[in-house]
């Protein structure tokens, strides 16, 4: 089958596939080639103004045409490795959202190396019959929406929930036949629209900017091709031994003709390149100011960005200066930036200005790396890029230190560090729950509350897979078939002797101690035991544990307990003839179990001294939260006893 061929993608690797969902749509014709080329063209150039201005953490969202092969028809897509970043993989989920709101009559599958991470996000809320065996070639994204092709009423009838996965040209077909009914459940849809909401201007909220003193080569570099600061970090903090050998010397970026310059960063990247400890050389040349410099930060993130390009720049040779010039002379590019213009991606800066020619520089990064190239191209590596670039700008030393003198504030940085209440609040929010304040929450929380919760995940049902928690989405009954207990508590206290385990069997043979008396004996009680009726079964089990209650009473372990008031007992037991507000049994009061429930998970919680524990984790499963004062704590019990 297509599922069980096709392989995973690579570690950190996002995959993305547009197919044509109606028989009309691109590719389905005979000239498919052309038009789904064409369409990867147009899904470029309308969303050029997101994809120009964004910093990838190792590759660019890419879109090449995929001839047909198997089971699976001719596409459009690309695979994109994010590494580190996160966000890079929930950004292509936006833009994938947005392209099939922008072209309907195309339909979007993307995956990674964890399978269907869609479902994974909103793993609460999906129906029963959807598991990972099932679920292959059943997720897309079709005219903005997120669908979930159902079972055919056959398999889901006869309860087959490890069907055979579809095929992608049939799921097209259900797509197209019966959009309504894929659409997925608005609870899931909610769950991962959530996760790209915010988008596009979240992508300005991941940048961040912050002074670095680097060599003038470097700053000539990034005003052309800002992207290549993401394979910097990445060759620093990534760095083998070896590769530190070409950072003696430094033979393309000396530290003697270092100026301040701005660099914009991810915040991911920025972190990745703030938290490593490192020490250069020391006839590298990169010397630091004493920390309490007020510029030792930017010294120091210098010294780590121009060991990265050092670094690449080491590993090739010399490249082409022609290659730049030659891709931004064709006619693809002319339409390229026709349509960036048309789409103010310039802002109205003047041509020619500093932030025009950012901007621009920027544009023609991610035509080169992105569009320009043919499927059978030989990709450069970064370290060729740099030293082209080197070659054909022209570098003025003194202009960059005069622009050095007026640089903007840097970004603050103190979402480095997060405190446990702010990483309480994030895992809260990534829980859907709304975080009451600490004063709201010592006043209103309710044991009673806690009590229930508790009885209601004791009553859900659990199975090999897990155990469901009351807040699931798939809020089933719990039902008593008080026939079906019958029926199964006569089999086990009265078994006839083909129900008996065959290891039983064995033992009897093997061991053979009975005489004639005993098997008369204990054939005449077997047949008794039969003719007795379920009631008269309950009575005596029922029997057996009054029995019990009387031996436990006098003990420590019963003495544990607390029980209920008098008064609550007779409230409670007023429907039950065998209870009499404890006339006929004074020394047997009822245990409370609630208050025993309460008091037991509130020692727990007390004595988890504000850490994770089983308490915590059960109850924050349930949406039930507690304070954090221990006094409190022990005062609410006491109240409740």
């Amino acid at each position: 089958m297509e599922g069980l061929r096709r392989p995973a993608p690579a570690e950190d690797t996002v995959r993305y596939r547009l197919f044509a969902a109606e028989p009309g749509g691109p590719g389905a014709g005979p000239g498919g080639e052309a038009e789904l080329r064409s369409c990867a063209e147009a899904i470029v150039l309308r969303f050029a103004p997101l994809l120009a201005a964004y910093i990838w953490q190792r590759q660019p969202f890419r879109l090449r045409y995929v001839p047909p092969r198997g089971e699976t028809p001719a596409h459009i897509g690309g695979t994109t490795l994010f590494g580190d970043n996160v966000e890079d993989e929930w950004f292509i989920v936006y833009l994938i959202r947005e392209i099939t709101r922008e072209f309907p009559g195309l339909a979007a599958r993307i995956d990674d190396n964890d399978g269907e991470f869609l479902l994974i996000e909103a793993a609460d809320f999906l129906p029963k019959w959807l598991n990972p065996e099932n679920s292959d070639n059943r997720v897309f994204f079709y005219k903005g929406e997120l669908h979930i092709i159902p079972l055919s009423e056959t398999e889901e009838q006869e309860g087959e929930l490890s069907a055979a996965a579809l095929t992608v040209s049939e799921a097209l077909a259900q797509l197209c036949s019966r959009s309504e009914e894929c659409l997925a459940a608005e609870p899931v849809r909610r769950a991962v629209y959530k996760r790209i909401s915010g988008y596009p201007e979240k992508m300005e909220a991941s940048f961040h900017r912050a002074h670095c003193y680097v060599p003038a080569g470097i700053v000539a570099v990034l005003r052309q091709r800002p992207s290549l600061v993401a394979a910097a970090v990445q060759a620093f903090y990534l760095r083998a031994p070896g590769d530190l050998r070409a950072c003696r010397s430094f033979q393309t970026f000396p530290a003697e003709d270092r100026v301040m310059t701005v660099v914009t960063f991810t915040k991911c990247l920025y972190a990745q390149l703030m938290q490593q400890k490192f020490v250069a050389d020391r006839r590298s040349g990169y010397t630091l100011p004493l920390p309490s410099h007020p510029q030792y930060k930017a010294y120091e993130l210098g010294m780590k960005l121009a060991h990265g390009f050092e670094m690449l720049c080491s590993k090739c040779g010399k490249a082409s200066p022609d290659s730049k010039r030659d891709v931004l002379s064709s006619p693809q590019w002319e339409r390229f930036l026709s349509s960036l213009k048309e789409k103010h991606y310039f802002k109205g800066e003047l041509q020619g200005s500093a932030k025009y020619l950012e901007l621009l520089h920027m544009a023609e990064d991610y035509f080169q790396t992105s569009i320009s190239k043919p499927e059978s191209f030989v990709e450069v590596s970064p370290g060729d890029e740099i030293l082209t670039l080197l070659q054909t700008s022209t570098i003025d030393l003194k202009e960059l230190e005069r622009e050095a003198a007026s640089l903007p504030a840097e970004d603050d940085d103190s979402w480095l560090e997060i405190t446990p209440d702010d990483l309480d609040k994030l895992l809260k929010e990534a829980r859907n729950e709304s975080l009451p304040s600490s004063d709201e929450e010592e006043q209103n929380y309710d044991l009673q509350a806690v009590a229930e919760g508790m009885k209601a995940f004791v009553s859900k049902v659990s199975t090999h897979e897990g155990a469901e928690m009351p807040w699931s989405s798939d809020e089933s009954c719990v039902t008593f078939d008080v026939d079906s207990f019958t029926k199964a508590l006569d089999r086990i206290l009265g078994a006839e002797s083909e129900e008996l385990d065959s290891d039983d069997l064995d033992e009897e043979q093997q061991f053979d101690f009975s005489d004639e008396g005993d098997e008369d004996f204990n054939a005449e009680n077997q047949r008794q035991d039969h003719n007795i009726s379920p009631d008269e079964l309950i009575g005596s089990l029922k029997s057996y544990m009054h029995e019990m209650d009387h031996e436990l009473a006098h003990t420590n372990m019963g003495k544990s307990f607390t029980t209920q008031k008098k008064g609550a007992s007779c409230v409670k037991a007023s429907t039950s003839a065998s209870a009499n507000c404890g006339a006929e049994e004074p020394d047997l009061a009822a245990v409370d179990v609630d208050v025993n429930l309460v008091g037991n998970l509130l020692d727990s919680y007390s004595a988890q001294c504000g850490l994770a524990g089983p308490t915590s984790n059960i109850l924050q499963s349930m949406g039930l939260y507690l304070p954090d004062n221990a006094h409190q704590l022990h005062s609410s019990r006491e109240a409740t006893e």
